[in-house]
């Protein structure tokens, strides 16, 4: 896991390297609200790995400038963990579905680079259940949500990687994920 992280962080790093020789520098317009619309992909880590490998969502995210270096976010849109089959069995598992809210902050440390933290609940739509029983007769559960990230974001891009970790009810799982945003202010 560790491994992961790091390999992430570096593709990151050089993402934003070869992007910011190009790019306008970022510039939060205190008082201002922008929209960046996402998608993700993650791998699945904790417990939940059990039952999937990856995860891909689609989410939006206001953001309002504090300062010309700090924003507030407000992020929610649709989690898809897709189910696998149980290692030396025939069991298939369905995907767990969620609806994550959050709130958080961007903190600005060079011109494009920024560090983000979030947290929130996520609202379980769909369980991992075995193929076959019925999803209208299970409690969905909501977790608390909590998620660093490292990213970079010019004018209208937002490339973003982050841990994010889902916990409730004696469960504990979690997802290293890639956002890649359009954004455009309001």
């Amino acid at each position: 896991m560790k491994k992961l992280t790091k390999l992430a962080v570096a593709a990151l790093t050089g993402v934003a390297l070869l992007i910011g020789s190009n790019a306008k520098a970022q510039i939060i317009t205190p008082n201002k609200l922008r929209l960046g619309i996402g998608v993700e992909g993650g791998l699945v880590t904790g417990n939940a790995h059990n039952y999937s490998n990856s995860e891909l969502g689609g989410t939006a995210r206001l953001q309002y400038g504090l300062s010309n270096n700090l924003a507030i976010t407000l992020t929610s849109g649709y989690y898809n963990f897709f189910g696998k089959q149980q290692p030396n069995s025939t069991v298939n598992y369905q995907s767990l579905g969620m609806i994550p809210i959050k709130g958080g902050i961007k903190a600005f440390f060079t011109p494009n680079l920024y560090f983000g933290a979030e947290v929130g609940a996520g609202i379980e739509t769909k369980t991992f259940l075995p193929q076959g029983v019925n999803q209208d007769f299970v409690a969905k559960d909501t977790k608390l949500i909590v998620s660093p990230a490292l990213g970079y974001a010019s004018k209208h891009w937002d490339v973003g990687v982050r841990y994010e970790n889902f916990s409730g009810q004696s469960n504990n799982y979690g997802l290293v994920g890639l956002r890649l945003a359009y954004g455009l202010g309001l």
